[in-house]
């Protein structure tokens, strides 16, 4: 390696190729990149069998690759539990780091930060991507969602430093915490010349449906928007992308509300990346229902396929939407922006044009530049460092 290169660990997600979700997307293209530039990138993978995300049922077993674009892979199992499933497998990826260490890592995910200390012990600087505010996810109970809260905190009194993707999220650990995150949000990919051959083979037409791409959670408000959507009087089919793999009541609720109305395609996993750009690519309209991430890949996918988008009124979204996106809260706002979107198909256009100009902002390029910076920070030792006795401020804005 050049001298100014560094040995990179990305560690707590299911790893790449991306098959997943926003931290696996993000692992592949910055890592990818930092790659290109020399650095020696490990990224800790999660073994199958399978997976399930947005825009899948499960990923077919296969057998392990120990490289992918410049990247060396470490493919480990884990425990298959809810509620284990990402840290026994950190834990793993943790053990094999402090033998095969590193000059600085990432670790992605808050829910993580138990396992710093074991790195902090091995001498690597970390860095944790602390996402959005899960203990706001009903999935987890009340226990999940008090560990979660303690893990944020451990996050903020064990990293070097702090990786936010939208301002909301900066500026919660600001407000809570009185501590300052590195702002480095996600890249969008340019799908506006994605093509719609591909269309015809789900018997769709470009501008002649509304698309949903979501895990089934409760926090992405699928049902609303399938709800919403039956009561509606929209005439163009509504396509949803996605399943869960452990929310079976929910999938279940969603799948009783399309139930007799032929308007809704419940698509389930889509696997083909080609196919899904074009569904994102085609649509008249993206609804998104996600509510407590941060920026949002989905999202960034849509805006960058130029398609006009309508989405749960929060924070993250508007930030990444501004003026031009459409918003909804509740089941008959989403009925109201799917007829209007459909009386007004020009508009639609107009607006879709200006957030794929918007989507020039996120550019994996300008993301990799800044994890580069942050490494090299980390390695120096010149990021601002644990804070030891953090403890939450209790800002009325982010009480629930």
């Amino acid at each position: 390696m050049p001298p100014e290169s560094l040995r990179v660990a990305m560690v707590g997600t299911r790893g790449v190729p991306a098959r997943y979700g926003g931290f696996e997307t993000a692992v592949e293209e910055i890592g990818a990149r930092l790659a290109d530039r020399g650095h020696a990138v490990r990224v800790y993978c999660r073994a199958a069998p399978g997976a399930q995300g947005s825009g899948a049922a499960a990923t077919p077993p296969a057998t392990p690759s120990t490289a992918y674009r410049g990247m060396e892979l470490v493919t480990l199992p884990a425990m298959r539990r809810r509620s284990l499933e990402t840290l026994s497998h950190t834990a793993l990826s943790v053990a094999h780091l402090v033998r095969h260490r590193t000059d600085v890592a990432f670790v992605f995910n808050a829910a993580n930060a138990p396992l710093l200390p074991v790195v902090r012990a091995a001498r690597i600087p970390v860095a944790t991507h602390v996402d959005g505010l899960e203990w706001r996810r009903a999935k987890w109970g009340p226990v999940g969602q008090r560990y979660y809260r303690a893990a944020e905190t451990a996050a903020v009194r064990l990293s070097d430093a702090l990786i936010a993707d939208a301002q909301g999220i900066a500026d919660y650990y600001r407000d809570e915490y009185a501590a300052e995150s590195r702002l480095i949000a996600y890249g969008a990919p340019v799908l506006t010349a994605a093509g719609h051959d591909r269309l015809a083979e789900l018997d769709l037409e470009p501008g002649g449906y509304h698309l949903v791409v979501a895990r089934f959670e409760p926090e992405n408000h699928v049902d609303v928007i399938v709800e919403g959507y039956v009561g509606s009087d929209g005439a163009l089919p509504l396509v949803v992308v996605g399943s869960a793999p452990y929310a079976h009541e929910h999938t279940r609720r969603i799948e009783s509300l399309a139930a007799g109305d032929p308007r809704v395609r419940l698509l389930g996993g889509v696997w083909d990346q080609e196919l899904l750009d074009q569904l994102y690519a085609g649509a008249l309209t993206y609804l998104h229902g996600h509510s407590v991430g941060g920026t949002n890949p989905s999202l960034l996918r849509a805006i960058g396929g130029g398609t006009a988008t309508i989405a749960y009124d929060v924070g993250f979204n508007r930030e990444v939407l501004g003026t031009h996106g459409r918003y909804f809260r509740t089941a008959p706002d989403v009925g109201a922006r799917v007829h209007e979107a459909e009386q007004d198909p020009e508009g639609c256009e107009l607006r879709g044009k200006a957030l794929a100009e918007r989507a020039r902002a996120y550019d994996w390029d300008d993301v990799a530049d800044g994890y580069e910076r942050l490494a090299r920070d980390l390695a120096a030792g010149s990021t601002p460092g644990p804070k030891r006795f953090a403890r939450r401020l209790g800002a009325e804005q982010w009480a629930r």
